[in-house]
């Protein structure tokens, strides 16, 4: 008795090779043709998939409304603003790091009347300025500003979204930062 197989072709004529059965007869070019679209329209279901999931992923986990910029970075300060465009009123919680090193984080409530006067906010007060820590001289940094937020649906969970582009910025020797370690994220205070 012969078991099924979605290739038969419905020819009972077949041969044993030892233990193996071998068909005589190749699937039909018709039998064929609707399993390469059958898989064809898997593929493409389980794509559009992959997507829909990734779309709910961005959306729960990234807030699209954080506007803003890194104006100015140089050895000493690194200056922007930040708006949640969704509650324009709320004050972004900002974290700074250095070279891919977290150095701070502050409320982005300076005032910016140009924040204001862009019709980008309701106040003024959404400015940022981070003091920066000595930094070893002679190098170039790349300061990197994130928006804290809340992940939609689990206020518990937290997530870090850059916004504006990173500055770079050079540190030259001077008597303040001649001594510091090139680990310096790892010096007294700041671990």
């Amino acid at each position: 008795m012969r078991g099924y197989s979605p290739f038969a072709t419905g020819d009972a004529r077949s041969t044993t090779a030892g233990d193996v059965r071998q068909s005589t007869d190749a699937p039909t070019p018709a039998r064929l043709s609707r399993l390469s679209h059958a898989l064809i329209a898997k593929s493409l279901a389980e794509a559009l998939f992959v997507v829909a999931l990734a779309v709910y992923f961005s959306y729960t986990n990234f807030n699209p409304y954080f506007r803003g910029s890194v104006d100015a970075a140089d050895a000493r300060a690194v200056a922007g603003w930040v708006v949640n465009e969704a509650a324009p009123g709320e004050r972004v919680e900002v974290h700074l790091y250095v070279d891919g090193h977290f150095v701070s984080r502050r409320s982005a409530d300076a005032p910016r009347p140009d924040v204001l006067e862009a019709g980008r906010s309701l106040d003024a007060n959404h400015g940022f300025v981070f003091q920066l820590p000595p930094l070893p001289p002679n190098r170039t940094y790349e300061a990197r500003v994130y928006a804290l937020h809340a992940t939609a649906g689990d206020a518990t969970r937290r997530a870090l979204q850059e916004f504006g582009a990173a500055k770079q910025f050079s540190v030259t020797a001077d008597e303040v930062n001649s001594s510091v370690p090139d680990v310096w994220w790892e010096s007294e205070g700041r671990r």
